[in-house]
């Protein structure tokens, strides 16, 4: 039923607000937890967020969401407004961590186009046994809180006790609650205790009198509603708006008392039955920020959400505009002619398309903090099951990449960090055998490096065992050369090969040959690497190297025969011309060319993609030197053409799915309108 009343645009502010409420709320746990306690700004963050989401979800007509919401809410008010003293904080984290993975895989069935249908009922009990059994423990607490000078007294002894002459201005208020909003003795009590706080009243008198020694007051409440008589020197107005803030609030009346000796001649009364949801979540969010926003309204009205669509597009545009620059600046027309205007129009041209760019692309930068902040849950659930502990310290989080390639990055860092855990972090007793400290250290970094930026996932535990990886890859006739020849980094990065684990027992996390191969693919999918090292008894690091963009890049264009390529500049270590006596084979027949005393394989470009070309001799060609994963080669080409800023189109999916058009990894538009190819070093390196 729910689904038949969303509306696409809708759902979509649904998912993306749920989900930053959902992160912010689980870095909030995981914080307390660490240090077993909630203070009173937390608990009030947590009861806003499931007030937040209790109203969308029931907004969406997702009603075990709201349901759920509702209960955490409700948990998160008595702590809030009772302060209780015995509370199981780690209990407590359990359970609203179990709270958010359910509003998590709910979240995921409406992203798949699914129905939201889990079944919240027993996750709903164990809330409210949690809530009651709190209430029971604390009762002597919540006593003591409820003791204030305030008088519960008929409204006409009242009135009749009242001097005419000291100024202050009488009211009555009567509060209906929203139906099921439970708890109505305490939501009563929070707003006599808030009047006192505010000062906002001289004298304040309710009824019922007992609202926490009695569960009979809820029922009073319930069908009478709450009745509060205050003595102020605000106004109507003033008042009026306290009471309408009241949480949870259905129904309000609100007048001005009488006085002893005269009526006036009309009362003022105000009654705001029905208030509108969304009217009141923005009031009952954050009293305290209403100052706030109401003098800094400007700086609120600064920031928009744009949908990513059109960020996309936005960068299409930006990448048209840099080839039309191009097709405009280098029209081979105007080769040899003295235009000094053009070329200053075109200089100015160039710096705008230049500036206009660096803009998009600082917009769809994202920090890596909210990624880095999701591998927290990771440590600590993982180090729970596996009873070891785990400490995961963040470095650089603020730094940013692409959105596109963040979206690439989550489950390589899951994979990296659950290998740490499972295979690296030694139990406490290993480690205390070792002379390590009982904690294990995971250290998460991110820095820039160019135009990448490197995340370090490094663990102090065990290191990886050199001979077990080999003995596993040999028994899986993984080697393609001998066992002798392979180097320490050739023999750390078998455990990137599809169905490689040297776990031999299956478990949750590890042994069935799945999750670090995932690393390589989500990475090369973006045009990043991964490098492994690692020590015995010292740890293991990881380091992924990808590229803060994917849209747009400098490169080197080069002539094969009638074939343009381009080469990123990020990969070009040198180009050079070298004599023939530089040439020199090695035992196989492989071409190789000595720069500086040192040798580096040759791929002739004309040989490798079987292009026909009048320059097939080394001395009259030009190498250009590559590297990628420390590893460098020489690439023979025609010539150079030039640097240009191009912008990466995808190739066509027919040329994607043909396994032999090898490094390869995308296309471009050159300023003449010709087509060239963007080579993929990490290709060569492979072939």
């Amino acid at each position: 039923m729910a689904e038949d009343f969303m509306d696409e645009s809708m759902l979509e502010i649904f998912l993306f607000e749920t989900e930053q409420n959902i992160e912010q709320l689980e870095n909030i746990v995981l914080i307390s937890e660490k240090a077993n306690t909630y203070s009173e700004e937390s608990i009030r963050e947590i009861f806003r967020i499931m007030h937040t989401i209790k109203g969308s979800a029931a907004m969406m007509m997702l009603n075990n969401l709201s349901t759920l919401a509702h209960r955490m809410e409700d948990l998160f008010y008595f702590l809030r407004e009772a302060k209780p003293h015995n509370v199981d904080y780690s209990a407590l984290s359990d359970l609203i961590l179990d709270g958010i993975d359910f509003i998590k895989s709910e979240l995921e069935k409406l992203q798949t186009g699914g129905k939201a249908d889990g079944d919240a009922a027993a996750l709903n009990d164990k809330i409210q046994n949690f809530l009651a059994q709190l209430k029971e423990e604390n009762a002597a607490a919540v006593e003591s809180a409820a003791s204030k000078e305030v008088s519960p007294v008929a409204e006409k002894k009242i009135i009749q006790s009242r001097q005419k002459d000291d100024g202050l201005s009488g009211f009555e208020a009567i509060i209906h609650f929203e139906d099921g909003c439970e708890m109505e003795n305490i939501r009563a009590f929070s707003v006599i205790h808030n009047l006192q706080e505010k000062k906002l009243a001289q004298e304040i008198y309710y009824e019922p009198e007992d609202l926490l020694d009695s569960d009979a007051s809820i029922e009073t409440i319930r069908k009478n509603g709450f009745k509060v008589i205050v003595y102020t020197d605000k106004s109507f107005e003033e008042m009026q708006q306290f009471f309408l803030d009241t949480l949870f609030l259905q129904e309000l009346e609100f007048r001005r008392l009488e006085t002893a000796e005269n009526t006036e001649s009309s009362e003022e009364k105000a009654k705001a039955a029905g208030i509108e949801t969304a009217e009141r979540d923005k009031q009952q969010s954050a009293p305290k920020e209403q100052e706030k926003y109401a003098t800094g309204a400007t700086a609120a009205q600064s920031m928009i959400s744009v949908h990513v669509a059109k960020l996309d597009k936005l960068m299409d545009l930006v990448g048209e505009l840099v080839i039309a620059e191009a097709m405009v600046t280098q029209n081979p027309d105007l080769a040899g002619l003295e235009l000094p205007s053009f070329q200053q129009a075109a200089r100015q041209l160039h710096k705008i398309t230049n500036e206009i760019q660096e803009t998009v692309m600082s917009v769809r930068m994202v920090p890596l903090t909210t990624t880095f902040l999701k591998m927290q849950r990771i440590v600590r659930d993982m180090g729970k099951k596996l009873n070891k502990e785990v400490k995961l310290q963040l470095i650089g989080e603020e730094t940013e990449v692409d959105k596109n390639v963040i979206e690439h990055l989550s489950d390589p860092l899951m994979h990296l960090i659950r290998n740490a855990i499972d295979h690296g972090i030694e139990t406490a007793e290993e480690r205390v055998q070792k002379g390590k400290p009982v904690a294990g250290t995971i250290i998460l970094e991110a820095k820039h490096a160019g135009s990448f930026v490197l995340v370090i996932v490094k663990d102090d535990g065990r290191g990886l065992d050199k001979d077990k990886i080999l003995q596993k890859a040999r028994r899986q006739d993984l080697l393609t050369k001998p066992e002798a020849e392979y180097t320490d980094k050739e023999i750390y990065s078998l455990i990137f090969l599809p169905g490689f684990s040297t776990n031999e027992k299956v478990t949750e996390y590890s042994g069935r040959g799945v999750g670090m191969d995932v690393v390589v693919k989500n990475l090369e999918a973006i045009g990043g690497t991964v490098f492994v090292d690692s020590q015995k008894d010292q740890g293991t690091v990881f380091t992924l190297k990808i590229p803060l963009t994917l849209s747009i890049i400098e490169g080197m264009n080069i002539n094969v025969g009638k074939a343009r390529f381009t080469i990123p500049v990020t990969s070009i270590r040198e180009s050079v011309r070298l004599a023939k006596n530089k040439l020199v084979k090695d035992p196989d027949g492989n071409e190789m060319i000595m720069v500086r005393g040192e040798c580096y394989p040759i791929i002739r470009l004309h040989e490798f993609y079987a292009l026909p070309t009048e320059v097939t001799d080394l001395a009259e060609g030009i190498f250009v030197m590559v590297e990628h994963d420390d590893k460098r080669l020489c690439l023979f080409a025609d010539e150079i053409l030039g640097q240009q800023e191009v912008v990466v189109k995808s190739l066509p999916n027919y040329l994607q799915k043909h396994h032999k058009i090898r490094g390869i990894g995308g296309c471009t538009l050159l300023g003449d309108g010709s087509i060239s190819l963007i080579l993929d070093i990490g290709g060569f390196m492979q072939n």
